[in-house]
């Protein structure tokens, strides 16, 4: 996958600089965003001239916290003050290292081969992290998404027995993310992706858009009270349609395809919740259940800071050579096979 070069070395200091150090509140960013969310500490929003929330800005929810919570840290559900302190300086020392030796990922990975992530700012570290105190985005004491029921297992276990020997036989063999047309991030819910974790909210009368930097998906949401298309209809990223709550844009989505964002859920429903706690966080909330797929329903959250700027075009069909690359390999790995089949 082609990737950009936005930034000159020099404008890649000061936005290190800029952007890395948080705030003597950011430990706490999501401790104030809860807070709002259930009516206490609040803060009045500004309004749009239709009278709603305004959401409106240029955001990022980059983050270092797992979506699911390490096994090593099972029952933990937010780490100390000192803890989190800890964990900034360890990202701090780690990004420091990657700048000055030029080797951000681990050698001999997959990710060692394809990236220097600190030579185009691809490093997360390099931009702004909404930093807090959870160690999961899953809430509750366990943290993860639950098991899937027992039709859901032998679903899965029969895609991947019939695609097995055929994952490169062509590109609509390849994922939707490696082929650039839809990224699971980008969703709904919306999740930290490795870079460019970056997205813009526009409002008008009645509606809502959401544009995520990466795949550059707009995600228009009514507010009007219309309900969904027909179920019939199925898409990558879903039919949303959204409300007001007080402050709270509430959105559900439901009519997504078995594709994205996650493969071989059949009927996926999504509720999303975001609520702007001060001038510069959104608390972003969100439940994701199908009875089909997952034995209960499972729930999320992050905050989500403003940062400025602008987001930039992710061109990502544009000499996307990692998929030509990719396939182009597989055939030379056939005709090797074939050869050695011959003698």
């Amino acid at each position: 996958m082609s990737q950009r070069c936005f930034v000159s070395s020099a404008a890649l200091a000061a936005f290190v600089v800029a952007f890395w150090a948080p705030s003597p509140a950011a430990s706490q960013t999501l401790a104030p965003a809860a807070k709002s969310a259930t009516g206490h500490n609040a803060w009045t929003p500004p309004r749009t001239p239709d009278g709603q929330p305004d959401l409106q800005g240029v955001w990022t929810n980059n983050s270092v916290t797992p979506m699911e919570r390490p096994k090593t840290l099972s029952g933990k559900e937010f780490y100390t003050d000192a803890e989190l302190a800890a964990n900034i300086q360890r990202e701090h020392d780690r990004l420091d290292k990657n700048l000055e030796e030029g080797r951000p990922t681990e050698p001999g990975t997959a990710d060692d081969v394809h990236y220097d992530f600190s030579q185009f700012g691809l490093d997360k570290g390099q931009a702004k992290l909404a930093w807090n105190r959870r160690t999961s985005m899953i809430v509750g004491p366990g943290g993860r998404i639950p098991p899937l029921t027992p039709e859901a297992q032998k679903r899965v276990a029969e895609r991947r027995a019939r695609a097995k020997g055929h994952e490169f036989d062509g590109p609509e063999n390849r994922p939707l993310g490696a082929r650039c047309l839809a990224l699971r991030t980008v969703g709904p819910p919306l999740l930290p992706s490795g870079y460019n974790s970056n997205l813009q909210i526009m409002q008008g009368a009645g509606y809502v858009a959401i544009e995520s930097e990466m795949i550059h998906d707009v995600r228009i949401i009514p507010t009007d009270g219309r309900p969904h298309i027909a179920a019939s209809i199925r898409q990558w990223a879903g039919d949303s349609v959204g409300h007001w709550e007080g402050n709270t844009l509430v959105v559900d989505t439901t009519n997504f395809t078995d594709l994205s964002p996650f493969e071989d859920a059949q009927n996926l429903h999504v509720i999303e919740r975001l609520t702007r706690v001060d001038e510069d966080s959104i608390l972003y909330q969100f439940t994701v259940e199908d009875p089909g797929m997952w034995t209960k329903p499972w729930s999320g959250e992050m905050p989500i800071t403003k940062i400025q700027g602008q987001l930039y075009e992710y061109a990502c069909h544009e000499a996307n050579y990692g998929l030509m690359n990719t396939l182009s390999g597989a055939r030379v790995s056939e005709a090797e096979a074939a050869k050695k089949a011959s003698k």
